[in-house]
């Protein structure tokens, strides 16, 4: 990346100012002294999630939308069992529609183990249909406050890279270490009660972290949910594609952005940055593709370069901006995500994480096909038609 230092002057405290937008008044926005690793594949994210649970003291808590009943979900449920019995206290929160395939006797175990359950959103008559369309999406795990895992991983054998590549979801997870995962639990807690319908627990005393002189990456959390009055996690997403300077890197396996995200890229490649989607070739979805790439000719019209990756199915979800700031988590850039899903997302501004990040994406963006406009406007008259009458449901997906 060229190294302008006005440009970045001044696009720092442009972004400041956008940032203030989405500061929830109850809630510490910047924590600066924090450690991230990254984990670029299943194998290395799990190795490190279950040793990490083998030496927790204290406390684990799990958010998860989706977990398995197989290989990796048995090893998840064994890791947790024996935490429990060496006097460790652990909770989980799952989403019932998402675990819905899920037999009731995994569960029925974890419950037997001592492992305390919350299922989020079970179907409720009082509440009509609204119950149905709202979603735990979040991918969370809390050790001992001091130590969190986050990004686009579920529990189960396909995220972990344990069947075959074209059944295998290519993702990516992190850690933190330091400040920012004081808020976490606390955001944990707040759902934990919620959900239970009981006052929220009294937030604990920050606790001092000693942080070493290496902890450089500042993180801010950005918690989205259908109770708030406006989509943080879109304006997350806005604000950082507003600051961009130089490029913008995007990784998303359901793109359906909206008229706002879509403008926002535009105008960033009319002010001369760089802009490379990497969007999936094949979908657990399929009719998410239909959706996403009715919005390619207007993109591919305005500059905008997409890639579509072929060989796993793409479920990392992630966001650099000038090979330094990073919005990496549980949310995609879809409406479902932007205003009817719990999702948990972080903006970590570091150097070295960003270049890990860039160096990934641009390897997968190597790998993959570009779709060009011309091809692309020679699809089928079906197809249109078929995009068409998916974008009228668009919002709903």
């Amino acid at each position: 990346m060229r190294n302008n230092h006005f440009k970045h002057k001044k696009r720092f405290f442009r972004f400041v100012r956008l940032l203030r937008r989405l500061r929830p008044l109850e809630l510490p926005v910047t924590h600066r002294h924090n450690h991230v690793e990254l984990f670029h594949g299943g194998r290395q994210f799990f190795e490190a999630l279950f040793a990490a649970i083998r030496y927790a003291e204290h406390t684990i808590l799990l958010e998860y939308y989706l977990i398995h009943n197989d290989h990796i979900g048995a090893e998840f449920a064994n890791e947790l069992a024996d935490a429990v019995q060496r006097g460790v206290e652990v909770r989980l929160i799952y989403d019932y529609i998402g675990c819905l395939d899920t037999p009731a006797s995994y569960f029925k175990n974890l419950s037997k183990q001592g492992v305390k359950l919350l299922p989020f959103n079970v179907p409720s008559f009082k509440r009509g249909i609204y119950w149905f369309d709202k979603r735990d999406h979040r991918k969370m795990t809390i050790i001992d406050g001091t130590l969190a895992f986050l990004g686009g991983f579920n529990i189960g054998e396909e995220y972990a890279g344990c069947v075959t590549d074209k059944m295998s979801f290519r993702d990516l997870g992190f850690s933190i270490q330091g400040e920012a995962v004081w808020e976490l639990e606390t955001i944990f807690n707040e759902t934990w009660s919620g959900e239970r319908d009981e006052p929220s627990e009294r937030a604990a005393e920050r606790p001092r972290i000693h942080a070493k002189k290496s902890w450089n990456a500042a993180v801010n959390i950005i918690s989205g949910g259908p109770r708030q009055r406006r989509s943080y996690i879109r304006e997350a997403f806005q604000v950082n594609i507003a600051s961009a300077a130089e490029e913008i890197l995007i990784a998303t396996p359901y793109f359906v952005p909206g008229p706002r995200i879509i403008r926002s890229l535009l105008r960033a490649v009319r002010r001369g940055v760089r802009v490379r989607l990497l969007l999936p070739a094949r979908s657990d979805v399929p009719v998410m593709l239909l959706l996403g790439r009715s919005s390619y000719a207007t993109l591919l019209r305005g500059g905008v370069e997409i890639f579509e990756l072929e060989r796993e199915i793409l479920h990392a979800k992630v966001m650099l901006i000038d090979g330094e700031r990073t919005v990496i988590g549980s949310a995609n850039l879809d409406q479902r995500s932007f205003h009817r899903n719990y999702e948990i997302n972080c903006l970590v501004d570091n150097t070295q994480f960003g270049g890990q990040i860039r160096a990934l994406l641009l390897e997968e963006i190597d790998g993959s096909s570009p779709v060009e406009l011309d091809v692309h406007e020679r699809r089928g008259l079906l197809i249109r038609i078929m995009e068409r009458v998916v974008r009228l449901f668009g919002w709903f997906l």
